[in-house]
């Protein structure tokens, strides 16, 4: 997952679905069973991309892009389709066909990430043409959106109300559930890592491969895993980075998301008390107590910012929370956090959260592509909580929320002080929206695929390590994990050693042995 993000619109970056999967057969055309007919698909199945050059500011110049039309609903494909952005980088030398890449999210769009990113995969070049896409809701496909009338109940979920006035905030989500769906047009009822799936098959027929080579992250393994699921047959070379959960129910993921955040801070810590300019001093208890003081009492008195806005606890948990996520960012993390310290500057911090991107806002096309302008600011969040929805099929009632929350408060705080509260909040964000399909939890295991590597990061904020083991033992023996002994969320761009064996896998079929590591072989970090 791009992790569990802020989900507050102005700062940056659920339906069900109510059909399972069909497995399609042969060349990925559907074919005729024994059991009730099944929709006709053939002519998504038989398109072709037309690839040209990328429109928007600054896009590479040998960077092309394309789409393929898709069903909104694939069990009924009658009731209308959207198109799906993509973009490549052409292989430089004899192509075996494409890999395909998912960033994470989800809500992350994949066509900004290879455009700005993409020096990382040009390794893959030399045997693929290196491909990604923007999911349906996402980016310039279709992209959801909760408009201005869910800002307060982003707010009241960031603020911590949750814990003390939790009916309140239950009945704001539940009013910003239904400014999502008027806000996102017809694409939202079908949202969802189902449906994703189903819309990577249709390109990696309509790219011409008879298997998919797939790279995916964070969130972007559970669409890798759920892809396997559906489409044993059609898998080729599958890496899955940062392994996301398939099991746990969101109140587990939010304590193992905490314990995870929490063991990055402490590492963080341990950085920043080594150098002169750490805002917390060279006293490594102390800093770590000082940074708590510091949460509890921006949410007991939050700071004016720049913007006219106010400054708690909350939002700079969630902003240091995208300061761990990668060890390149901390000298940044604590260059932020100097200034917020020592004068009262909330713009370092602010700016780890957003990005320092704030695109304007615009509105859901009709299933076309939007432009890189009409993407609205929320987007990342509001696609983020519509495909996290889609995948759970928990809906605890009102009187539930209430007691889970009260019941989990001391474990999640014990988990951490300072990302406990903040991931407690979390688990009313589904309230008021429909029921998400049960497909992930029941039907994504034990596979008959070809085999998956799978890499766990010990000390990943945001994907516990072990979520890999978990989720390998899901799989069954088509799993292979590789052990990266390192920190930071994901291992291809931040560790050489797990670089290597991820492209010596998709280029050249050559997989590490089971349960085989990486060292902490990473550049030290320089403040």
């Amino acid at each position: 997952m791009l992790a569990k993000l802020s989900t507050r619109p102005a700062t940056r970056r659920c339906t069900g679905v109510g059909a399972v999967a069909l497995t399609l057969l042969g060349a990925g055309l559907p074919a005729a069973g024994t059991g009730p007919p099944q929709p006709d698909l053939s002519r998504f199945y038989r398109q072709k991309i037309v690839w040209s050059a990328c429109d928007g500011p600054d896009m590479p110049a040998d960077l092309q892009c394309g789409k393929v039309t898709v069903p909104l609903d694939y069990a009924r494909p009658g009731v209308g389709t959207l198109d799906v952005a993509l973009a490549r980088y052409r292989a430089t030398g004899k192509s075996r066909g494409s890999v395909l890449l998912n960033f994470g999210g989800p809500g992350g769009a994949g066509i900004n990430e290879l455009a700005f990113g993409g020096k990382d995969f040009m390794g893959l070049t030399n045997g693929y043409d290196v491909v990604t896409f923007d999911p349906r809701g996402v980016g310039r496909s279709s992209p959801v959106s909760c408009g201005n009338g869910a800002d307060e109940a982003y707010a009241a979920t960031e603020d911590g109300a949750a814990v003390g006035d939790p009916r309140a905030v239950l009945e704001k989500v539940r009013k910003a559930a239904a400014e999502c769906a008027a806000h996102s047009g017809p694409v939202l009822p079908y949202i969802g890592t189902v449906n994703v799936s189903r819309d990577l098959d249709v390109m990696r027929q309509a790219l011409g491969d008879k298997k998919l080579n797939y790279l995916g992250f964070s969130y972007g393994t559970r669409l890798g895993a759920v892809y396997a699921a559906q489409f044993p047959g059609k898998v080729g070379r599958l890496v899955l980075d940062g392994v996301d959960t398939l099991t746990e129910s969101p109140a587990e993921q939010g304590i193992a998301g905490a314990t995870g955040q929490q063991t990055a801070l402490d590492d963080f810590l341990d950085w920043c008390v080594a150098d002169i300019s750490c805002p917390f001093g060279q006293d490594r208890r102390a800093a770590g107590e000082r940074i708590v003081q510091l949460v509890h009492s921006l949410d007991a008195d939050p700071v004016p910012t720049p913007y006219g806005d106010r400054y708690s606890g909350q939002d700079l948990v969630g902003a240091i929370g995208q300061g761990l996520y990668s060890r390149d960012l901390w000298p940044l993390l604590e260059r932020a956090l100097a200034a917020l310290v020592e004068d009262g500057d909330t713009r370092g911090v602010e700016n780890l959260t957003s990005g320092g991107i704030a695109l304007p806002a615009g509105r859901s096309g009709d299933g076309g592509l939007v432009g890189a302008d009409e993407v609205p600011p929320d987007n990342l969040p509001a696609a983020l909580m519509a495909v996290n929805c889609a995948d759970d099929p928990d809906r605890p009632g009102a009187a539930q929320i209430v007691e889970e929350l009260r019941r989990l408060r001391g474990p999640y705080e014990q988990a951490s002080a300072v990302f406990g509260r903040y991931r407690l909040t979390q688990l009313v964000m589904c309230y008021g929206r429909p029921r998400g399909t049960d497909f992930i939890r029941d039907r994504v295991k034990n596979l008959h695929t070809p085999k998956l590597l799978l890499i766990g990061t010990r000390g990943d904020p945001a994907t516990p390590y072990r979520w890999t083991v978990e989720t390998a033992a899901r799989l069954g023996p088509s799993a292979v994990v590789l052990d990266n002994k390192n920190e930071g969320h994901t291992g291809y761009s931040s560790s050489t050693c797990v670089h290597r064996k991820v492209d010596d896998f998709l280029l050249y079929g050559s997989l590490p042995a089971n349960g085989s590591s990486c060292g902490a072989d990473r550049v030290p970090v320089v403040n």
